[in-house]
């Protein structure tokens, strides 16, 4: 979506067209979140949208959101690796130690996660996929939300005439982030499964 398309919708729906956008964006529609809610932090300083309004709207879009990942994650992915898993070197054995390791730290990912563009709603995915508990996903997810969605309407508010370039700034430093982030999980994954094919020939032999 076009950003300044997003940001007429905000302007004309108000706390409707926030929790939509927040809703699809955290769903994984190509939305910038952070802009976003930069943009509905300026319009408090402008005094068309009212603080704590402003961050419930945009507090139940995201958690509305992510939580319709980690449904799609629980039902769909879940089954999917089961079914189709072994295709592409998935085995049951991988989930529960995928199980075991949102138990451990994974379950930090949700809330930090948000930071991230293009990883917060895979984080929710994977948390469903590993059969996650609800609970301690809401706990997790949803505290994460809140901090995230009040720190950017805070920005907003607290910048004023000068939010666009601030969130543009912003949104270039978290995604060169998010791409070093993606990087490191992808090498980690590449040498863990180096280092298990190893072993397992050097079992073998």
């Amino acid at each position: 979506m076009q950003l300044q398309s997003i940001l007429l919708w905000v302007s004309h729906h108000g706390y409707i067209g926030l929790f939509s956008l927040l809703m699809l964006g955290i769903f994984g529609i190509p939305v910038p979140d952070e802009t976003l809610l930069t943009f509905a932090g300026y319009l408090v300083f402008k005094g068309e949208l009212h603080l704590l309004p402003t961050i419930a709207t945009a507090f139940a879009g995201s958690i509305v959101g992510i939580t319709f990942s980690y449904i799609l994650g629980r039902f769909g992915g879940y089954y999917l690796l089961q079914r189709y898993g072994r295709f592409i070197h998935v085995a049951p054995g991988n989930l529960d130690r995928i199980h075991e390791w949102f138990g451990r730290v994974g379950k930090w990912s949700l809330a930090f996660g948000y930071f991230l563009p293009g990883i917060r709603h895979l984080t929710a995915i994977a948390a469903g996929t590993s059969r996650m508990r609800l609970i301690s996903f809401m706990l997790f997810a949803y505290t994460g939300a809140l901090i995230w969605t009040t720190i950017f309407i805070l920005v907003g508010l607290t910048i004023g005439e000068h939010w666009q370039i601030v969130a543009t700034k912003i949104h270039q430093h978290l995604v060169i982030g998010a791409i070093a982030v993606a990087s490191l999980i992808i090498i980690i994954f590449l040498a863990h499964r180096w280092l298990g094919h190893r072993i397992l020939h050097g079992k073998s032999k």
